[in-house]
């Protein structure tokens, strides 16, 4: 549902961006009919291919790009298979990324400062890096290839233990955006009864990340919007000045 909202900004972006080229092509097709020179030289058909191609050629806003994870804390109990819920929005193929779950609280060997940084589940050059693994994990970990393709960097675990509890980290680090990483807590409570199931993420996750990807849209439909404003500023000034040069012209022809 998240994605959907996310989509339904860049579209109206996307639109205002287009009604605003749209009214800029029908002003300039009228000025050029106005002046004969420039209705000769220039054909409708020519300037609404100029238009076109200043509007496709404008880039288009990086950074829109985020990473979300389950805003509530996943609770099971020991020997239970979790998903620790993580995507990108909007919807992107992360396949050729790299893909990091850590423990952020976890501490290092004191005795070993040699010691390389080690992963819950570390994805790179599309494969699962074992290298890097913390010992624990072995085995215990997987991610979902075909939810790769969709931005899908949700984490399995299985046969949870009380000593997986705590905060689990998702980052993709070559992510073009702002909010590379998040945050999922994972809570591991004994329990009698059947065991709680872990709770879907929430419609709404990230606002302040929702406004800036809404930020980035206006800033691209501004940027088109300005850049054919000028335009036409400057064919309308063309335009009264050939005109008034051409009535100069006419008047100091001498009356026969």
């Amino acid at each position: 549902m998240t994605h959907i909202h996310v989509m339904s900004r860049h579209r109206s972006s996307a639109a205002a961006a287009a009604l605003s080229s749209v009214f800029s092509l029908c002003l300039l097709n009228r000025l050029v009919s106005m002046d004969p020179e420039l209705n000769r030289s220039f054909s409708p058909s020519s300037v609404t291919l100029i238009v076109l191609l200043l509007i496709f050629s404008c880039p288009p806003a990086e950074g829109s790009f985020k990473v979300i994870g389950s805003p509530e804390p996943i609770v099971a109990a020991p020997g239970d298979d979790i998903i620790l819920p993580c995507h990108v929005e909007p919807q992107i193929d992360v396949t050729g990324l790299t893909v990091e779950w850590s423990k952020p609280d976890l501490q290092p060997d004191p005795n070993d400062r040699l010691r390389r940084v080690e992963y819950v589940h570390l994805y790179r050059d599309a494969r699962e890096d074992l290298d890097m693994k913390i010992a624990e994990y072995v085995q215990r970990t997987e991610l979902f290839a075909d939810g790769l393709t969709r931005g899908n960097i949700s984490l399995k675990i299985t046969n949870v233990t009380f000593e997986d509890q705590g905060r689990y980290k998702c980052f993709i680090p070559k992510l073009k955006g702002h909010l590379k990483s998040s945050i999922i807590h994972l809570s591991v409570e004994s329990v009698t009864e059947t065991p709680l199931q872990t709770p879907a993420p929430k419609e709404e996750t990230d606002v302040s990340g929702d406004d800036l990807s809404m930020r980035y849209g206006l800033i691209t439909g501004l940027c088109v919007g300005g850049f054919l404003m000028i335009l036409l500023v400057v064919g309308a000034i063309y335009l009264y000045w050939r005109h008034k040069r051409q009535k100069q012209e006419n008047n100091k022809q001498p009356v026969i």
